[in-house]
């Protein structure tokens, strides 16, 4: 029986000068031709009117593969847990 060829491994580059997005939630969740779009969204203070209204506001989006995203999810998860957060369900789910 033939052995399968290895898969060439990839190496890892970091890059110091990638840019970072903060955001406080994660509004929505959308999948298009098995691509998964995760918008992202920060709460903001309107400084014209003071104290000023809060507004959502989207901050970016995070679109990959579906085997890309459900590794994130598993990832961060199993992260969040060693670190010390419980999930905990919210009421009626």
């Amino acid at each position: 029986m033939a052995k399968e060829p290895k898969a060439p491994e990839i190496i890892f580059v970091d890059n110091p000068l990638a840019p970072d997005i903060y955001a406080t939630g994660a509004t929505g969740f959308f999948v298009s031709n098995g691509a998964i779009s995760i918008t992202l969204e920060s709460i903001r203070a309107d400084h014209n009117e003071p104290p000023g209204p809060l507004k959502r506001v989207v901050v970016g989006r995070l679109v990959m593969p579906a085997a890309g995203a459900q590794g994130l999810a598993i990832g961060l998860f199993d992260f969040l847990e060693k670190q010390g957060f419980k999930y905990d369900k919210p009421p009626g789910a």
